[in-house]
């Protein structure tokens, strides 16, 4: 039987995705003995407000166009046709059960969400079974789960830069450049996107 991949979820709303969701990425793939990334483009986080929420299937066209002819990198709609809110627990068992043969998958996410990641629904469990890469970020004090046996603290270059910022510049008529991708940004002038 073929040694299975080791694929690392990093989930978010991608509202939209920028050049700090990329390099975060990148890093992961380099520090880390990950074979892929899938990008897990989230409907309704239980933790935001829907109003300046663009629309899963544009973020999730944003994703692909953001992330094209990147063999590494994938972007999934998985959680789509899951209930809503979506939890994480229950994306990675929905995941280990369908392609479980395949892959062994992995959470990656920003160190500021261990500080809370005991409120997270079933966290023993996903503990238990996904080993989690946490990308460290800016200012954000130690938490008990940075020792943890089945988290891995990634270092990488600490931006700024954040979807919400980037919406704001839009809604003002300032330019995103170099913050998005070109075709990003292409799109997202095209169709009027966060005006």
């Amino acid at each position: 039987m073929a040694e299975k991949k080791q694929v690392g979820l990093f989930f978010g709303s991608f509202n939209p995705i920028h050049v700090g969701h990329l390099i975060i990425a990148n890093t992961v793939l380099q520090e880390t003995e990950l074979d892929q990334i899938w990008f897990v483009v989230s409907p309704q986080s239980p933790f935001k407000k829907q109003a300046s929420l663009l629309a899963q299937a544009q973020r999730l066209d944003l994703v692909r166009t953001a992330i094209d002819k990147e063999d590494k990198l994938r972007a999934t709609d998985v959680e789509f046709s899951m209930p809503k809110p979506s939890y994480t627990v229950d994306t990675l068992s929905y995941l280990s059960e369908k392609h479980g043969e395949r892959y062994q998958f992995n959470l990656i996410m920003g160190s500021d969400n261990l500080v809370n990641f005991h409120k997270w629904k079933n966290y023993e469990q996903i503990l238990d079974r996904h080993h989690i890469y946490a990308y460290e970020r800016p200012g954000i004090e130690k938490s008990d789960f940075h020792n943890h046996k089945q988290v891995t603290i990634v270092n990488g270059p600490l931006l700024h830069i954040s979807a919400s910022m980037i919406r704001k510049y839009i809604s003002k008529g300032k330019s995103v450049k170099f913050m998005v991708t070109s075709p990003v940004l292409h799109i997202i002038e095209k169709y009027n996107f966060y005006k």
